[in-house]
């Protein structure tokens, strides 16, 4: 499998919209890796993971293949990782295609999009849109992959996922947007040995662990991944979703995080495991 990251920012990108902070400064002055869009990854470019505001530059710098993508998991249903309105384009006189475009997540995301298309006067078949409640736990077969829902820490108003993903032999684990696991994802893969490992760090140098996660946390994630035999000689751990609130610019990350065997996500990075 090939973990593409097409964003890697929080909800207000990096640099955030509107903010005049000395980290946003920087980093528009920095360009290239301080650079991040709201957060998006794709996986051998057939399984998209959520639909921001941003997916439409990842399209066209990243050659996103959007026009025949059949598979879109979303983690949970805040605007920056669900934009609804995108979907208004795949209505008939705005979109050519006979791709069917299911979309699986929680069942905020089922009423979400129910009340969008009835808000928009638009339907399931006008848009080639259909929608699957996944089970947290429940493994699920889309296309070639393997895909179990799992509760992330963020949003209690609805039940908000990460990811485990499994494909010929290979196993991921996509899981930003939360804070430290629940007890019941820990015992979930207890003895699961990963490939890929990916975790929020939105909070940069504070401690979060409730909604999101930050150096401090993903320190401690690391020993306790170990204990719980879920990296092997060859796991690549993967820090990912930065807010400039949490002060750091990617080299600053990569000197705090690189010592613990972390790799800095960047727009445009892929991963081969």
């Amino acid at each position: 499998m090939e973990l593409t990251y097409l964003g890697t920012a929080a909800a207000e990108g990096f640099p955030g919209i509107f903010c005049e902070c000395e980290v946003c400064r920087k980093a528009a002055a920095n360009g290239g890796k301080d650079v991040r869009t709201r957060s998006q990854a794709i996986i051998d470019n057939q399984l998209l993971i959520d639909l921001p505001p941003d997916t439409y530059w990842h399209m066209m710098q990243r050659q996103l293949p959007l026009p025949g993508m059949e598979h879109v998991l979303i983690t949970h249903t805040h605007s920056d990782h669900l934009y609804l309105e995108e979907l208004y384009y795949r209505r008939k006189g705005f979109c050519v295609t006979n791709k069917r475009m299911t979309l699986y997540g929680n069942d905020a995301l089922a009423r979400k999009l129910d009340q969008f298309l009835v808000d928009t006067r638009s339907s399931y078949e006008d848009s080639l849109l259909a929608c699957c409640e996944l089970k947290v736990f429940e493994p699920v077969q889309i296309g070639p992959y393997t895909v179990t829902a799992l509760p992330a820490l963020h949003d209690r108003s609805e039940n908000c996922l990460i990811f485990l993903i499994e494909k010929a032999g290979k196993r991921l684990l996509y899981g930003n947007d939360t804070g430290v696991f629940p007890d019941s994802v820990w015992q979930h893969i207890k003895g699961l040995p990963f490939d890929l490992i990916s975790l929020d760090c939105t909070t940069g140098t504070q401690r979060d662990g409730n909604n999101h996660m930050g150096v401090p946390d993903l320190i401690d994630m690391k020993a306790r991944l170990v204990d719980n035999g879920n990296i092997k000689e060859h796991t690549a751990l993967i820090a990912t979703h930065f807010s400039h609130n949490g002060g750091l610019l990617h080299h600053e990350l990569e000197e705090l995080l690189h010592p613990h065997g972390y790799a800095i996500a960047y727009d445009g990075m892929s991963v081969r495991v």
